[in-house]
């Protein structure tokens, strides 16, 4: 019997999708402050960063997180300017 290639209703959580798109995006809380955490998967990690926690380089095919300012004063945009690549082991104890 031919297999039926049709689409499959969305799931009862309808912002599922945009937090597939989003990469499981959060908000953290450090030091009086709130950061947006982003992770990368390996797959998706295609440049070299300096991770600012350990000043080490945060390599090609190497997980990682994408972290910024989610309430800084300039705005949206200078906050994603200064987003910045860490090892998550280094932010988790930073």
């Amino acid at each position: 019997m031919p297999r039926a290639n049709r689409r499959r209703p969305a799931s009862a959580d309808g912002d599922s999708f945009e937090r597939l798109l989003a990469g499981w995006k959060r908000t953290e809380t450090r030091r009086g402050a709130e950061w947006t955490v982003q992770p990368v998967s390996a797959a998706q990690a295609v440049k070299a960063y300096v991770c600012p926690g350990c000043g080490r380089s945060v390599d090609p095919g190497v997980a990682h997180l994408v972290v910024w300012r989610a309430d800084g004063v300039l705005g949206d945009a200078a906050d994603l300017a200064a987003r910045r690549h860490w090892h998550a082991h280094c932010w988790s104890i930073a």
